[in-house]
């Protein structure tokens, strides 16, 4: 994939994180790269590197490659602060960046949406199964209005949230989508949350 490069837009000069790994639903990604675009977003797709310079991911429908060239963990308070938002797409992506060898500490994804979270600036975007990276933090959650993939209903509820029956759900700097089969309806309320916010 191609990246395509951004013009003048209602996000122009913004930036957008995109966490990425293995087995990451194509058209989703896809979409998100040209739709961002579009608006003038500079996307960043970001993952845990394991020391590598870069990673190469491969679809879940095609095998289609991904390489991604940033850090999530290189990504502290500062550089945080610059993404407008911060996407957890669908597939296995949540799961797989879950990992944490330190029983004792969270996953560095994990961790790193944990300190979006305490960062209203930053706008959260969760669709489908990228809810599973918040069960590790279910108090990011709790309270708060989402929707999800069906079969995370339960792993919602358990966290406390308040499930939704909606394709998309807004609930102040959180957005969440039912499924990567959403995500036109996500990307564009990501873009109108975006310009609202003016962030």
């Amino acid at each position: 994939m191609a990246d395509v490069p951004s013009r003048d837009g209602v996000l122009s000069g913004r930036k957008i994180a995109i966490l990425a790994e293995s087995d990451f639903y194509e058209p989703e990604i896809a979409y998100y790269r040209r739709r961002f675009a579009e608006e003038g977003a500079q996307v960043d797709f970001v993952t845990r590197m394991w020391g590598n310079e870069s990673i190469t991911f491969t679809g879940h429908e095609h095998r289609a490659p991904l390489t991604v060239t940033r850090s999530l963990e290189d990504l502290d308070d500062r550089r945080l602060r610059e993404y407008g938002a911060l996407i957890v797409p669908s597939g296995m992506v949540a799961d797989r960046l879950r990992y944490t060898e330190d029983l004792e500490r969270l996953a560095p994804a994990t961790d790193l949406l944990r300190r979006a979270f305490a960062r209203s600036g930053v706008l959260k975007g969760i669709i489908c199964h990228g809810m599973w990276l918040a069960s590790s933090i279910p108090y990011v959650v709790r309270g708060r209005k989402v929707v999800c993939h069906n079969n995370l209903l339960g792993d919602v509820r358990n966290m406390g949230a308040n499930y939704v029956d909606q394709d998309v759900v807004v609930d102040g700097d959180l957005v969440t989508g039912r499924t990567g089969d959403h995500c036109h309806l996500f990307a564009r309320t990501i873009i109108d949350e975006l310009v609202l916010r003016g962030v």
